[in-house]
């Protein structure tokens, strides 16, 4: 139970049978009070009253993330209910699209890409981080192994700019935090199973599992991890 007493804010955690879902189980598995944050705010409630109906304390918040106003609203009802801190920040929310030769991109693919992976990051960081520095806690970003040097990332170029983007707000971050005693690192997976990706390449593919992610999230969240702070792991074949 080495998150209990503490709170944890999830982006993107609405959606059933996503990662974000999953990483909201492993905290709550562990005593955690769980902040659920998600532009779809009846999914949000669904999966905060399905963990409250299993004994822990959550918080569905409906945000648009890409809304810096809403963000910052989320965040003051976080500090109020919270008690004026967060233990750890956990930047899901984002999704994937292929974009094709960049030759023949729609731009409006790449602006969508940027705007659900990085932005909904940069948002959440910016108006979180100040109960992040009241606990000496820790963040956690969702890049890909697709944006990791060596990684070829042809077809998806708006999507690995976006993660890209993603890993050097990281490491940002971990710069600037560092002496208020804040962590930030970032997991890359390859392809997780999550409905949506089963749905679309099938079941016969190398994925990693919603529950190993979870795990890792959890560590790099945790005192277990206390001096670590600007790393990326990779998970995945």
């Amino acid at each position: 139970m080495r998150f209990t007493g503490k709170t944890v804010v999830i982006t993107g955690a609405g959606r059933a049978g996503q990662v974000g879902e999953a990483v909201a189980a492993a905290f709550a598995a562990e005593g955690a009070r769980l902040a659920l944050l998600d532009v779809q705010g009846d999914e949000a409630r669904a999966r905060a009253d399905a963990l409250a109906g299993q004994g822990t304390e959550a918080l569905a918040l409906p945000c648009d993330l890409t809304d810096a106003t809403a963000t910052r609203d989320a965040a003051e009802r976080v500090a109020a209910w919270g008690g004026g801190g967060v233990d750890a920040l956990v930047c899901v929310a984002g999704g994937f699209a292929m974009s094709g030769p960049i030759a023949d991109a729609d731009p409006a693919v790449f602006h969508r890409q940027v705007a659900i992976n990085l932005t909904t990051a940069w948002m959440a960081t910016r108006a979180f981080v100040p109960l992040v520095r009241a606990r000496g806690g820790a963040i956690t970003y969702f890049t890909s192994a697709a944006a990791l040097p060596g990684a070829h990332g042809a077809e998806m170029s708006a999507y690995v700019a976006a993660k890209a983007g993603v890993l050097a707000l990281m490491q940002a971050v971990a710069h600037e935090e560092r002496a208020h005693g804040v962590r930030a690192n970032a997991i890359a997976p390859t392809a997780i199973r999550t409905a949506a990706n089963v749905a679309a390449m099938g079941d016969a593919f190398a994925y990693v599992e919603r529950e190993e992610v979870a795990r890792v999230v959890a560590w790099l969240s945790g005192d277990e991890a206390r001096h670590v702070t600007g790393q990326v792991l990779r998970l995945g074949a």
